[in-house]
């Protein structure tokens, strides 16, 4: 056999991502496929585990073709996935979540049709929502059980698994039904630091017929990350990738996880794993932050044991949307059209067209906000989800004239990407009073990938911000989970120390730092302003 070489699959909201790496942490190839995604009135997002497995194959055999290496020299597999509901009956076949169409098996991250059942969930104050901040999430998988159960009876009755997509996808790759600790903590409320479901939190809220089939359908061997599963790719999962039958597959991670796990753990930089905030930008943004002992946030999921790093305590905060909010902030701009123009014929995205396009009208990076003076942005489009935990928060902006060039466009961007600093901040506020230290932020992600975002991001929340040196860390997060499963590294703090390293860091820039603090103050007042409105239109209903 030749080198050692492992492949990291990340499947995110919109495409299935595969990369193969040495076992020095370097990327040797890549491939993408895009997913298809229906997204319907009423906050309904669904997809299909067909169409994503397929989209997996195809990337994984494109990432192997690029790298050059053969399917024996792949020694290790991980997959990371969003935190999506996946319902399939007794043979495996996809069980419709929604519409009738049977492929459409899958509730994503985003979907929101459980708002009312996270309500009455919430007004329990069952203990086990301590460990998700005190307040679930919709975005969460029991209050889409609850749903499912109560609007479509035969579909929950049907399924004989109820799988979050990265427990999915090792199921698919070797027909183990063990769930990570990972995504059954952070999404599914099992209390990993007491190796166990509670039965009287799914009797109190609707789902004790779960805890009557002693949480088979939910899983009942719960496993660390990269933990390898049965015996491996089995052939027909080895076929359809194009590896080798037997090949490791390590318990997966949920992507933002992997993206955790690709970054703080690094060599060289500021700080360590337990210092260093992981805040992974993409549709959505996370962050991730780990320690010895509990902490308590409320509005912050967790304290979750055991779900990222061996034996650590994590806190994942993060904002509902992020790049997303990006997109949809600049698409209300009369600008828009004519820059969507500009970037189309420069073959690249709006985001990346209009980044460039201020990174090359300032002084320096930390100036560009002066071009944002007056406007400012709370980007809550789709709810605040921490510190707030409030799904019905909506964004604000204030601060708009009548203009409507090119110009005003990039100073609306530039509060937009201020404003993903201000709510970090406001996580980072939150968390310290518990115990969670922040010495430094690692930004993983694409937007983490523009210089100006990074100083942006340094100079709103004040603290340094660095970026890994791989340019995909989290394809690199789940190739550490084949690097364990393979038995090449103990422990994902063994892989994390060997794979990955801190490149650049960006301090904030010291005369800029009351401009951010007197913005960050607006951002509050606006967040309350909203609330307030919020509260007098129910109160009105």
């Amino acid at each position: 056999m030749g080198s050692k070489f492992y492949v990291g699959i990340d499947v995110g909201t919109g495409s299935a991502r595969a990369g193969v790496f040495d076992a020095a942490g370097r990327l040797v190839g890549t491939g993408r496929r895009d997913i298809r995604i229906w997204q319907e009135p009423g906050d309904i997002a669904e997809q299909s585990s067909e169409d994503i497995w397929a989209a997996v194959c195809a990337s994984v055999r494109a990432a192997r073709a690029e790298a050059g290496v053969s399917a024996e020299d792949i020694t290790g597999i991980g997959f990371d996935a969003t935190c999506s509901l996946v319902v399939v009956g007794p043979d495996g076949a996809p069980l419709s979540v929604g519409t009738g169409d049977s492929a459409r098996n899958i509730i994503v991250w985003m979907d929101h049709r459980a708002t009312e059942q996270a309500r009455r969930i919430n007004a329990t104050r069952h203990p086990v929502l301590d460990y998700v901040g005190g307040s679930i999430s919709p975005e969460m998988e029991t209050p889409k059980l609850l749903w499912l159960r109560e609007h479509r009876r035969e579909a929950f009755n049907a399924a004989a698994h109820f799988f979050d997509l990265a427990d999915y996808l090792t199921w698919r790759s070797t027909g183990s039904l063990a769930r990570s600790s990972c995504t059954v903590t952070c999404k599914w409320t099992y209390l990993a630091h007491e190796s166990r479901w509670d039965e009287s939190y799914f009797r109190s809220i609707g789902l004790g017929v779960l805890a009557d089939a002693g949480f088979a359908r939910i899983g009942t061997e719960i496993v660390a990350p990269g933990t390898p599963l049965a015996t491996g790719l089995t052939a027909r999962a080895a076929a359809e990738l194009g590896l080798a039958v037997g090949t490791p597959v390590g318990a997966g991670l949920i992507d933002a996880h992997a993206g955790g796990v690709g970054t703080i753990g690094g060599q060289g930089g500021i700080g360590t794993s337990t210092s260093r905030l992981a805040y992974v930008m993409g549709t959505s943004a996370c962050t991730m932050a780990s320690c010895r002992a509990a902490a308590y946030v409320p509005g912050v999921w967790g304290p979750y044991f055991n779900a990222m790093l061996p034996g650590l305590w994590l806190n994942e905060g993060g904002q509902s949307a992020a790049g997303a909010a990006i997109d949809q902030l600049l698409r209300h701009h009369p600008g828009f059209p004519e820059a969507e123009r500009e970037a189309d014929d420069a073959g690249v995205s709006v985001v990346s067209w209009l980044s460039h396009r201020v990174q090359t009208s300032v002084e320096s990076l930390s100036a560009s906000i002066d071009a944002a003076h007056g406007l400012h942005v709370v980007p809550d489009f789709l709810g605040n989800r921490s510190p707030l935990a409030e799904p019905r928060a909506r964004a604000l902006i204030a601060g708009l004239d009548m203009r409507r060039d090119i110009d005003s466009l990039g100073a609306l961007y530039v509060a937009g990407v201020a404003a993903l600093g201000y709510g970090l901040r406001q996580i980072i506020d939150a968390q310290r009073p518990h115990g969670v230290a922040c010495e430094t932020i690692v930004v993983s992600g694409g937007a983490g990938q523009s210089p100006l975002v990074r100083q942006l991001l340094a100079d709103s929340t004040g603290v340094p911000v660095s970026v890994p040196e791989s340019n995909e860390p989290v394809l690199l997060g789940s190739a550490m989970l084949g690097a364990v499963a393979s038995g090449e590294h103990a422990n994902l703090e063994a892989a994390m120390q060997q794979m990955s390293r801190i490149g650049t860091t960006v301090q904030p820039t010291p005369q800029y730092l009351s401009t951010h603090a007197g913005r960050y103050r607006g951002f509050l007042l606006l967040q309350q302003a909203g609330a307030s409105l919020r509260h007098h239109d129910e109160d009105s209903a």
